[in-house]
């Protein structure tokens, strides 16, 4: 990556050089090229540094003003839209913090992985299932835009949070396990590979995994989120 500065201060080539000695000691920098007559630096950097960073590296004689502005302007923007997406996905975190611990606390006094594992998909049906129940026609309109099976079997997306009602208490009250199991990986197996293609596609469309009451944008949280029950349920399945 290249960055190059316009500095004030740099009269002689001792100027020069002291702008290159201090430069060439940050951190990711690679090469320093200082053009003496246009007042200009140009640094090779692995990643890229902050302005900050570059000035302060120098001394208080040499100020220097950026000439990156599409390279600033794309940085700010990414964290803004990484600021962004962490807020809107703040909810999901904090509901499979809550899951995770209810399930630990489920199994503390007489631990069992297998038991730990039975709860949380338990308790993930059951909660997400509530967030879709909110507002099922608005849910059953978002599901279409990306589950393979409910866009061409529109009845697919209504039964859908029913399914996990229904499994919800299949895996807490330890009902039919291996057949619980099965249908986790048929339905977020099919719902996974929506969930891909459209990340893939770069599309921004809003996840149905909360239902509609929490406007949860389609992330890689999404596909984690749907991954780790499949594991947990392709493990219990080869116990």
């Amino acid at each position: 990556m290249k960055q190059t500065y316009t500095v004030k201060g740099m009269t002689c080539s001792g100027c020069k050089s002291s702008v290159e000695n201090h430069l060439s000691k940050l951190k990711h920098v690679t090469g320093v090229f200082v053009d003496l007559n246009k007042n200009q630096v140009e640094l090779n950097t692995h990643v890229y540094i902050a302005n900050e960073l570059v000035q302060k590296a120098l001394p208080k004689k040499f100020i220097i003003t950026s000439n990156n502005k599409n390279i600033d302007t794309d940085i700010e923007t990414s964290f803004k839209e990484k600021n962004t997406k962490l807020k809107e996905l703040k909810p999901l975190f904090l509901i499979l913090l809550y899951i995770t611990c209810a399930a630990f606390f489920l199994n503390y006094y007489n631990w069992s992985w297998s038991g730990f594992m039975y709860d949380y998909m338990g308790l993930f049906f059951v909660v997400f299932s509530f967030f879709k129940i909110l507002d099922l026609n608005g849910f059953h309109n978002a599901f279409q835009m990306y589950d393979p099976l409910a866009k061409k079997f529109s009845v697919y997306a209504w039964l859908y949070p029913f399914i996990e009602i229904a499994l919800s208490f299949m895996f807490l009250m330890r009902l039919e396990l291996n057949i619980a199991l099965w249908i986790t990986l048929l339905i977020l197996g099919i719902t996974t590979v929506g969930v891909t293609r459209t990340l893939l596609s770069k599309k921004s469309i809003q996840c149905a995994c909360l239902g509609t009451a929490l406007k949860l944008p389609m992330t890689e949280a999404t596909f984690i989120e749907n991954a780790v029950m499949i594991i947990m349920a392709a493990l219990m399945l080869v116990q």
